[in-house]
């Protein structure tokens, strides 16, 4: 039983009386089994399933969690909880209330709003600040909704970038633009749905008896002001404060730490006991993190006793030379290669540690950069599927029209914007039957605005006679969109060829096999040898062969996993809403785990090495000079030291010679007591 299991100071947590309470849990302290206690409490004392909301940081965790509760209550029990993050609940939630939502990847709207962004002209520059460009400004836009405390966009720009003052008025004209363009597609992505289902919570109440949140401290202003509108009888939090690390992306540690001033009669209780780490690891996480501002007291006991190897400092003279030192560590480590993680600040410190792990022939699988699922091979396939089920979404169309030659994100547009009028609305009947009284589909109604940095947008038809000879067929070539005059032939042949592959796989409902077809159409493999091509082109030009081949059979394999994905899915919307909320979960691959630290986050490994502890890279100063902080910075260096449970090395180098640079050791590692002069 989850209950019987508990330590003393779990099952007092697990236990507690109904209300507003809050748990610290350290890393390692067993709060998935608090948490797990908890809701067996809840239902042993009569409270329905479907009567509790579990809010978890990942879909796995919240999957992980039912699981065990599935375990001693049964599946069906388990299932009927609310469990998931706060965007997958609200996803779930929003549909139970048919409210229309076709969700997005960031990465996808951000095109949107970048090419929005595009059409306008900044006619008056400052000379303080040159304006932002579109995708950091979506990243502001996106950062401002979760962290906003009530104030409208132009206020908190100004407040942390005031130079930008003369720009705002067209930063508030594409923003608008932006959601007007959400609004009529009913496009949503994760910030959308926080949004949404605020407004929504103003009308609609759930009878939740308990919210339970785990990685409470992790939570922003938006999601806080999202669970206080569910207006919880009982709140459960979960959380620890030195692992709050995610300021980036807005989360607040004064949620976590005034708790207690903003619930009445709030409790809080502590887990000391750690099960992971052994006692020299914990030690030294302890004494680093102790140079932070401590918010609620905790000392920590190490309940490990079998194993005691204390952390090792390695010190390189070269910065591949620690990379190579390391490698060959871990080739000849008698741990199993998954119970292994590198873990890393920058994204740059993993390029170079996988390169020489290839060397060493030790396979490695990387999270923390890119997505399996936002790949351009993978993303290209997942946007056809996408636009079977949703024929008129338009930011599927404009990611695959704009790999054609000479078209690229604004002829993408231009040519869904036709379709869409010679179609009434219906870019598929603008497609295979386009309404032959409409001869110019791209004349705009743009008017033209200095102050919002519009301008005149005209076109002139171009002539189709230059594709007769293409061998189209005659309804395709009859199509007004070809008189687009910047579309070349090279351009045509390939919408043509996305033309015939609508065609054939309209009349496909199986997720896998739809997956085989669009993989083996002539539009894929155009893409496909695309690709391949551009990652084999060396720096003067040429194509190295047998790159190109590796970067076929990569392509190819991660072709072939999301066909295995795939089968396990019957109906097309399941599937493809499945990767868009828990795509960024998923990893693929065997071998050595290449983490950043925010990817490492709830892991634990038997032997970790955190590398490139250099002054600058860890902590990070350029992103502590953009209002990041050395407190953070510390957290994430306890985050990362507290995922090894027996052996821990920490490295750093003093020279890179590719960039000519010298370095420090972190402070962190003086504050750890493993240099104790600065000349070390």
């Amino acid at each position: 039983m989850p209950l019987s299991n508990l330590n003393e100071e779990q099952l007092s947590a697990a236990t507690c009386k109904r209300g507003y309470n809050l748990i610290i849990a350290s890393a390692g302290t067993g709060k998935t089994s608090t948490i797990v206690g908890r809701i067996a409490n809840l239902i042993n004392n009569n409270i329905k399933p479907e009567e509790i909301l579990l809010l978890t940081f990942t879909n796995k965790a919240a999957a992980e969690m039912v699981t065990r509760v599935g375990k001693v209550f049964g599946k069906d029990v388990a299932k009927k909880i609310m469990a998931g993050t706060f965007h997958s609940v609200s996803y779930k939630l929003l549909k139970q209330l048919n409210i229309n939502i076709t969700l997005k990847q960031p990465s996808e709207l951000k095109t949107l709003f970048k090419s929005l962004y595009e059409k306008r002209v900044f006619y008056d520059r400052s000379d303080e600040a040159n304006p932002y460009d579109g995708g950091y400004l979506y990243d502001r836009y996106s950062l401002y909704l979760n962290s906003n405390e009530g104030e409208n966009f132009t206020s908190w720009i100004l407040k942390k970038s005031p130079d930008h003052e003369l720009y705002t008025a067209i930063y508030e004209d594409v923003i608008l633009e932006f959601n007007e363009l959400k609004i009529k597609y009913g496009y949503a992505n994760f910030d959308d749905l926080l949004t949404i289902m605020l407004d929504t919570l103003k009308e609609h109440e759930f009878d939740f008896k308990e919210i339970l949140v785990d990685e409470y401290q992790d939570t922003n202003p938006l999601q806080g002001r999202l669970l206080d509108a569910f207006k919880p009888k009982s709140l459960f939090c979960v959380g620890d404060y030195d692992q709050s690390i995610y300021a980036f992306n807005g989360s607040d540690i004064g949620i976590i730490s005034t708790f207690s001033k903003r619930y009445e009669d709030a409790k809080v209780f502590t887990l000391r006991k750690n099960y992971r780490s052994s006692k020299p690891i914990l030690d030294l996480a302890t004494k680093v993190i102790e140079y932070n501002e401590r918010v609620y007291e905790k000392h920590l006991q190490v309940m490990r006793t079998d194993v005691s190897v204390a952390p090792k400092l390695l010190a390189f003279t070269e910065l591949f030379q620690q990379y190579h030192h390391i490698s060959e560590l871990i080739s000849n480590s008698g741990t199993p290669h998954n119970e292994i993680a590198i873990i890393f600040r920058n994204n740059s410190s993993a390029d170079g540690i996988e390169a020489n792990l290839r060397e060493y022939g030790i396979p490695a699988k990387r999270k923390g950069g890119m997505s399996f699922f936002d790949s351009v091979e993978i993303k290209y396939i997942l946007d056809i599927m996408v636009m079977q089920l949703i024929h008129n979404d338009m930011m599927a169309f404009i990611h695959i029209l704009e790999y054609g030659k000479g078209i690229g994100k604004a002829i993408a547009k231009d040519i869904f914007d036709a379709l869409t009028k010679l179609g009434h609305g219906n870019i598929f009947k603008g497609l295979f039957h386009p309404d032959e009284k409409i001869n110019n589909p791209f004349e705009t109604n743009r008017v033209k605005n200095i102050q919002l940095g519009l301008f005149d947008d005209f076109l002139e038809l171009g002539s189709v006679s230059k594709f007769k000879n293409c061998g189209f067929e005659e309804a395709f070539l009859s199509n007004p969109i070809l008189k687009h005059p910047k579309l070349s032939i090279d351009g045509a042949k390939y919408i043509y060829d996305f033309y015939l592959l609508m065609k054939q796989v309209q009349r496909i409902k199986n997720p896998q096999s739809m997956v085989n077809s669009i993989a083996g159409s002539m539009l894929y493999s155009k893409i496909r040898d695309f690709l391949a091509t551009k990652r084999a082109t060396q720096k003067d030009g040429t194509v190295n062969s047998i790159q190109k081949t590796k970067a076929l059979a990569k392509i190819n394999r991660k072709v072939m996993l999301l066909r295995t994905l795939s089968k396990n899915f019957q109906e097309l919307s399941k599937f493809l809403n499945s990767v868009i909320l828990g795509g960024g979960e998923m990893s693929e691959g065997e071998g050595v785990n290449l983490l950043s630290v925010h990817a490492s986050k709830g892991l634990e490994f038997k032997e970790v090495y955190v590398i490139d502890l250099m002054d600058g890279r860890f902590p990070n100063r350029k992103l502590m000079s953009k209002g990041g902080s050395l407190e953070e910075e510390r957290r994430l260096f306890y985050v990362a030291v507290t995922r090894a449970k027996d052996i821990l090395y920490l490295s750093y180098a003093k020279y890179d010679k590719i960039k000519k640079m010298d370095f420090i050791h972190s402070p962190f590692l003086k504050e750890a007591g493993l240099i104790r002069n600065e000349e070390t």
